[in-house]
């Protein structure tokens, strides 16, 4: 490190680099987790949500990417419920920094409205304890402390590591 100023494009290259994702956390009126499978890797349910595009805000992205997945335009307010960091990686060479929100409530009849992408191959609700069954636990833990977070009101702080 220098103590040297440095222009913000030189400064910017000596400091950790990170991407990021948003994400939309829905249940169904009964309080289950609603997921989408993912179609590129059959083990990942996932929630509403993808990589933030240039210029993009978090909220933004998360209501945007919503819309593509599922065709839900969520209107709701916007509330944090989790931050998620995951370091770089063998397969990733940045850290990935991932901020869920909460999407709320799903009736019946806008679960039955839910149109997938070719990015998923299927939606599906369950309680946290049916959760555990179909998700690696790293992956569960990180819904569960999503879930927790929102019942209880609190934001979760999350790594991956």
């Amino acid at each position: 490190m220098t103590n040297a100023w440095l222009p913000p494009e030189q400064y910017i290259e000596t400091i950790a680099r990170a991407t990021s994702y948003a994400c939309l956390y829905f249940t169904d009126v009964a309080g289950r987790p609603f997921q989408l499978r993912s179609h590129n890797e059959w083990e990942v349910w996932q929630w509403a949500g993808g990589n933030l595009e240039r210029g993009e805000t978090p909220w933004d992205a998360a209501r945007r990417e919503c819309l593509e997945e599922t065709g839900i335009n969520f209107q709701g307010t916007q509330r944090l419920l989790g931050v998620h960091f995951i370091p770089e990686r063998e397969n990733w060479p940045a850290n990935h920094i991932g901020f869920i929100f909460d999407g709320g409530e799903l009736t019946d009849t806008q679960l039955s409205q839910v149109r997938l992408t070719h990015e998923h191959t299927e939606w599906r609700v369950a309680t946290v304890d049916e959760w555990r069954r179909e998700m690696s636990p790293v992956k569960f833990n990180r819904l569960k402390a999503i879930h927790a977070a929102r019942e209880t009101r609190t934001i979760a702080y999350l790594e991956s590591l």
